[in-house]
């Protein structure tokens, strides 16, 4: 058994390298080389079969002395460099040979090698590219690695499934996909992948493992989706908190999953937490439209208009064929410009998302609180009137379905001015219109008078 830090270790790592100096004794007198540096030169090459690395350097050492412009001297004593684990002596070989001779690809291969060991990625594509044969598996891969680590996944992708087509039964590269798309925040096609690996090998524990974690996650997500498509929000918001909890690592799944999460709280008309999400979302995240236009709708729901107006125009400039959002922002608007007039929930009292019986309740509170009856000062009478007819008015809007869905869009059904062909407004009333009523009905028209002692 070979221990691994003995010289044949290392000859074995450069095996690939050791098969292109057979071919290069053929190529001396390319170089024109003279006698003496040929002698070193083979001599130095029985030495490295050998294992003698020590002097095996020394020969080649004398052969790159004997003819500075001799580019397989260079690389033949990278190659004992190599052996010997000196990877920093080889490089600068290896950079000479490629300058003495620019088509040299095994020279051009090894030096993307070291450079990718050494983090130097730029310089290490930059030779991959040069090299790289759109047939070649392993060039591929190697190519891989290098946009692995320098932060373009995408690419990475791209070049690991020519590969994938290219090797047979090539499973870590199938691994390696799905583990791509899995850090991208792609589960679905994660899963795709991670199954094609299990194809080749059923047995295989790394693509097993995985696909078990993004099984977990894909079947979790798919179930807050059809909870969400039934309304049934709050269960939904429940399955992506489990989301986080399953896969806390990677930061995509937290932003997704908090995003939907958002998403929920509004369509619940859950303002406050919905809020809370979605500007969390947006710290992560400043430019995601589906945050920024749940977040307005929280904030309509909060009253906030210009608050929504912001989310809606940002989130257009990043979408403006967006018909909701362009809806939105209309609404908003008039929502804003009818908060600056008579706002029917604050009359009452009522969130925007009240329930009827919570508007009914606030208006027997009010009318009970109002009534003019209650008042003897002149002054103080016609104050309640002009507060008994706004709080009358608002429980007439809003106890009706259709009234109150026409003010929240923005439009008061009972302001002559917003209603369309001009004219009178049938549904405005004096003081004297609403006399005799019972404040405790939930409906109209008044029956009788009501009195106050």
């Amino acid at each position: 058994m070979v221990a691994p830090g003995s010289v044949t270790s290392r000859l074995g790592s450069v095996f690939p390298f050791l098969l292109v100096l057979v071919d290069l004794q053929y190529e001396g007198a390319e170089c024109g080389v003279n006698a003496d540096v040929e002698k070193h030169l083979e001599l130095g090459k029985k030495l490295l079969a050998a294992g003698q690395l020590a002097d095996a350097l020394s020969q080649f050492h004398a052969a790159v002395d004997g003819d500075p412009d001799n580019y397989i001297a260079y690389y033949r004593r990278a190659t004992v460099f190599l052996a010997m684990g000196k990877s920093k002596a080889a490089l600068p070989d290896l950079t000479k040979v490629i300058e003495l001779k620019m088509d040299f690809t095994a020279a051009r291969l090894q030096r993307g090698h070291l450079l990718l060991k050494q983090g130097k990625l730029d310089e290490a594509e930059d030779d991959f590219k040069k090299v790289v044969c759109v047939w070649d598996a392993e060039l591929r891969e190697l190519r891989a690695e290098c946009f692995i680590k320098e932060g373009e996944p995408r690419k990475a992708i791209s070049d690991l499934k020519a590969a994938s087509k290219l090797k047979n039964d090539n499973t870590e590269a199938f691994y390696k996909i799905s583990i791509l798309y899995y850090q991208l925040g792609d589960h679905e096609l994660s899963l795709s992948e991670v199954r094609e690996c299990l194809k080749l090998d059923q047995d295989h524990k790394r693509c097993f493992a995985h696909y078990k974690q993004v099984k977990k996650l894909n079947k979790l997500i798919e179930s807050a989706e059809e909870l969400i498509r039934d309304g049934r929000y709050t269960d939904a918001t429940s399955k992506y908190e489990s989301v986080m909890k399953t896969e806390p690592s990677i930061v995509e799944y937290t932003v997704r999953s908090k995003e939907r999460i958002c998403h929920c709280f509004s369509k619940d008309e859950k303002p406050v937490e919905a809020i809370r999400v979605c500007s969390e979302v947006l710290q992560m995240e400043p430019d995601n439209v589906n945050a920024l236009k749940d977040r307005a709708e929280a904030y309509l729901i909060e009253e906030m208009y210009d608050e929504a107006i912001q989310d809606y125009e940002t989130a257009q400039e990043h979408n403006e064929n967006d018909q909701q959002i362009r809806e939105g922002l209309e609404k908003a608007q008039r929502l804003l410009k009818q908060s600056q007039k008579r706002d029917y929930y604050k009359i009452l009292g009522v969130k925007r998302n009240a329930k009827k019986q919570e508007i009914i309740k606030a208006y027997r509170k009010l009318a009970l609180q109002w009534h003019p009856d209650n008042f003897q000062n002149e002054e103080e009478k016609k104050k309640a009137e002009k507060k008994f007819i706004d709080i009358a008015a608002a429980k007439e809007v809003l106890s009706d379905p259709e009234m109150r869905k026409k003010f929240d869009d923005g439009e008061d059904p009972l302001d002559a001015e917003s209603q369309q062909g001009g004219g009178g407004n049938p549904f405005h009333r004096s003081w004297n219109s609403w006399q005799g009523f019972n404040p405790f009905s939930s409906g109209g028209p008044f029956r009788f008078k009501f009195h106050f002692n």
